[in-house]
């Protein structure tokens, strides 16, 4: 029994890709913030690898995707992990729904995932401390930062799909070399 080339390059590419998205998110797009949002490169990562590779790819990819913001960002070790692997789950429930042709369910997933997202953290780290300013915090953090992420989605999806089709081929290649 064989070691699966193709799986180790999966393997390579997927903490590849956190960490250029990571770098992505804390550095050029800092620069690139409108009115102090920037999209959320991590959840795009890690919701579209959960849709496309299943619940385990996808909270394997959240809790590592989370553990680098708790790193640099978190109050405590684990929150961003937890919600991460928590989104990156959920998105790997509709894994048999995935068609890389279409594009309207990973929009929709995307748009969710921030969407849900934005809600626990306005509880845990705003409404847990009595401040009530719910639809402030709506209108000018949520609804705003979703609007930016999926457009930059819009650029990154296709991306990633296109690495995924590749590693696909490649790991089905280095199973039928194996057999």
């Amino acid at each position: 029994m064989g070691i699966n080339k193709g799986k180790i390059k999966r393997y390579i590419y997927v903490i590849l890709a956190i960490f250029i998205f990571y770098l992505l998110q804390c550095t050029v797009f800092s620069f690139l913030q409108l009115a102090n949002i920037r999209p959320n490169l991590l959840l795009i990562l890690t919701a579209t690898l959960g849709f496309m590779r299943g619940q385990k790819e996808g909270m394997l990819v959240g809790f590592f995707s989370g553990l680098l913001l708790d790193i640099q960002f978190g109050s405590f070790l684990g929150f961003y992990a937890l919600v991460y692997l928590m989104i990156g789950y959920a998105n790997g429930m509709f894994y048999k729904h995935f068609y890389e042709e279409d594009f309207k369910l990973p929009l929709i997933l995307i748009s969710a995932s921030e969407l849900i997202y934005g809600h626990i953290i306005y509880v845990s780290m705003f409404l847990l401390r009595s401040d009530f300013r719910y639809p402030y915090y709506l209108g000018h953090t949520i609804m705003q930062e979703l609007v930016y992420t999926v457009l930059v989605a819009l650029i990154i999806y296709p991306v990633l799909l296109y690495m995924n089709q590749k590693l696909e081929i490649e790991e089905k290649r280095s199973a039928d070399r194996s057999v």
